[in-house]
């Protein structure tokens, strides 16, 4: 069997995946059987754009508006007719032209939120694997499960109460996975690898999208049951895997930089730094005031896990570079991200990120900010809600990230709502997924969590603006941000940056051997 395509039928009585086989010959037997595996054992398809081609046994290529009878499929301008008979469950090639099979003819059309949505009567039975059905009609009610980190901002109870209480016999218990990103990926994958039911709707990391749907953990969604339309385009974006939805947004992040208004002001300074060298006069200015006796300058997330990944691809970016291209092909040994993480290495050495500051996670560095320990914190929106009940309530703003040479980029955060593949009960999670992910429910997390809406219309919301008024900068932030290598191997990605970024900021290598390490590192990962 070759390469796996992502072209989905969504049949009423199953789901089924087109693939690219080795064996271009022959008739199109078992089409419809495999529902994992791909296109049954003979023919081959292959993608044009958002097309498919079919080239079928006597050599005929079929492209748009090809008048002939199919030999197995037409494309004709994006709309796929396919024309065949069921035989026991198993879809064969016609010789006939599609009205001449009556009920047995399938009419297979793309257009319904690109999932092709299959007409007539072929009446299919159970496939091969004997999975027919389970994922395409997304039946099934009764009890599920949510899947996600543990939840810092208590906003996600109330909200699984209130879906609850509407929905007696279709409950949903939250089930929470450690704070680090890492552990919960791991778990996840665990859980998909046994095909285990246990987890149901998962709260995805936004760059784990693209390692989900490759390897089928999750499944495509339709794209017609969310307003997918009302949200920010970088945003739903995340969601996406070669053209098709695989999650809903539940919210975005993005990076910004929390400053000490007081000192600032007292120190003389009129406004919040745009670069990295303007960063640390601000510092220095300001630790020579009474009040600022024994604070730090600045902290990120530093710690040897997937907030490094983070914080590296930001100072990178930040500087003119880019860690992997829009084809996944890395560019980390340049000058340009030399500077990038020169900027974080020298900040450790020189004592503008404090010593403790490299094992922190992003609540480590909340705390400090909160606490009066630092001036500057690189950090998510959720902070600004929290430091709004501590002691420094009034004392603080928010502005875009620095940079090199004036504002920085940050890297694209968030999290979506995916499906699993092994789940029962899809109908009500698809309605559970549509429910979390409402704009009302948005709205609710981001006045009393600080998340990031993905809903353009709420950051231009006049009564928003004025009660949130880092608004503004998180919508600019998440705009200009730059999203985190989409790669299918992220899992070996993301570690090799962790590796290699640490032992710089630790002083294990130099950031040039660190850059060379990486390098070669990312090419072998991006060649698998």
């Amino acid at each position: 069997m070759g390469r796996q395509d992502d072209v989905t039928f969504a049949f009423r009585l199953g789901v089924f995946h087109l693939g690219v086989l080795d064996e271009p010959q022959g008739q199109f037997a078992g089409l419809a059987a495999d529902v994992r595996g791909g296109l049954g054992h003979r023919g081959q398809v292959e993608p044009v754009g958002e097309r498919l081609v079919v080239e079928a046994e006597d050599g005929d290529t079929f492209r748009n508006g090809d008048p002939r009878p199919a030999q197995g499929a037409d494309d004709r301008d994006r709309d796929l007719v396919l024309f065949g008979e069921d035989r026991g469950g198993r879809l064969t090639q016609a010789e006939q032209p599609a009205e001449h099979l009556g009920g047995a003819a399938l009419v297979a059309d793309r257009r319904r939120g690109d999932q092709v949505v299959v007409e007539g009567d072929a009446r299919l039975g159970e496939g091969d694997s004997g999975q027919a059905g389970a994922a395409a009609s997304f039946e099934g009610r009764g009890p599920i499960t949510y899947v996600a980190g543990k939840d810092t901002s208590g906003t996600v109870q109330p909200a699984i109460d209130r879906w609850n209480k509407l929905h007696p016999t279709e409950k949903v218990t939250f089930i929470q996975l450690p704070t680090d990103p890492d552990a919960q990926r791991q778990q996840m994958i665990q859980n998909a690898e046994t095909k285990s039911d246990a987890y149901t709707v998962l709260s995805l990391d936004v760059v784990w999208t693209s390692e989900f749907a490759a390897h089928q953990w999750i499944d495509r969604l339709p794209e017609e049951r969310f307003p997918l339309g009302g949200m920010l385009d970088p945003v739903v974006e995340t969601a996406e895997y070669r053209g098709g939805l695989y999650a809903v947004p539940a919210s975005s992040d993005g990076g910004m930089l929390y400053y000490r208004t007081d000192l600032l002001k007292k120190a003389g300074i009129a406004r919040p730094p745009t670069t990295w060298a303007e960063m640390k006069a601000d510092c220095a200015k300001v630790r020579k005031l009474p009040e600022a006796k024994g604070m730090s300058c600045y902290a990120g997330q530093f710690q040897k896990y997937e907030g490094l990944t983070v914080n590296f691809a930001e100072a990178v970016n930040s500087a003119g570079g880019t860690v992997t291209d829009a084809n996944g092909a890395p560019h980390v040994d340049t000058p340009e991200a030399r500077k990038g993480l020169d900027f974080l290495v020298g900040s450790v050495k020189d004592g503008t990120v404090p010593k403790e500051g490299i094992t922190y996670l992003e609540e480590d560095g909340r705390q400090a900010f909160q606490a009066g320990k630092l001036v500057f914190l690189r950090n998510w929106p959720y902070v600004y809600a929290l430091a709004a009940r501590s002691g420094i309530k009034g004392k603080y703003a928010v502005a875009p990230l620095p940079g090199l040479n004036g504002p920085g980029a940050s890297s694209l955060g968030g999290h979506n709502m995916a499906l699993s593949s092994s789940a029962e009960n899809k109908a009500t999670a698809l309605d559970f997924i549509r429910f979390f992910t409402s704009e009302e429910n948005a709205a609710t997390f981001l006045k009393d969590a600080s998340l990031a809406p993905p809903y353009a219309s709420l950051y231009d919301d006049k009564a928003l603006t004025g009660q949130y008024p880092y608004l503004p900068v998180l919508k600019e932030s998440i705009l200009r941000a730059v999203p985190r290598p989409r790669v299918v191997r992220y899992g070996d990605v993301t570690s090799a940056v962790q590796q290699q970024a640490y032992a710089a900021l630790t002083g294990e290598k130099s950031s040039a051997q660190a850059l060379k390490d990486l390098q070669a590192a990312l090419r072998k990962s991006v060649a698998q």
